[in-house]
């Protein structure tokens, strides 16, 4: 069995993420998309509130897990019996430190690789900050959010405000 581990903050999850997990979904047997603390981020959501938002926009894919952890990610890999870190690219920029993190995971344990996706083109501008900001001053995020969870990112930017 192919087993595979895309990690991310997903604050809140994407189009642009999910394009990635399908496309993910279709190359390995199982995938956990595991929400992973980073502690440069001031997340809008717990990790509990991400995962379930996650759970509720991969509903239908039977071969999808999300979960949440805060250790190292290669240690989590292991545990899942996963051999592939799936990291998803927007531009160069992005490259850069997804290659370094690459090599670091790698020197931790060869056994996993890591596999870069490029974005679709339409979600290349598309990040979680940037929703966010949109969501302050009411756009439509309909073009950048999964439909089952506009309403729960609208109540909490607004709750917040």
């Amino acid at each position: 069995m192919k087993i595979a581990v895309y990690p991310g903050s997903f604050d809140p999850i994407t189009l642009g993420h999910l394009n990635i997990i399908k496309r993910a979904s279709r190359i390995f047997d199982k995938l956990y998309v595991v929400v992973m603390k980073n502690s440069d981020k001031n997340p809008l959501f717990t990790r509990e509130e991400r995962v379930e938002l996650i759970r509720r926009t991969v509903v239908n894919f039977p071969n999808i897990e999300a979960e949440t952890s805060d250790g190292l990610l290669v240690k989590y890999c292991r545990e899942k019996g996963a051999t592939v870190i799936v990291k998803g690219l927007r531009a160069v920029s992005d490259f850069d430190w997804e290659f370094q993190m690459a090599l670091a995971n790698r020197k931790i344990d060869p056994a996993i690789d890591t596999l870069f996706l490029a974005s679709s083109e339409k979600y290349t501008y598309l990040s979680s900050s940037v929703v966010k900001e949109m969501a302050k001053y009411g756009a439509d995020l309909r073009e950048f959010l999964p439909r089952e969870i506009i309403d729960d990112i609208i109540a909490k930017v607004l709750s917040k405000g």
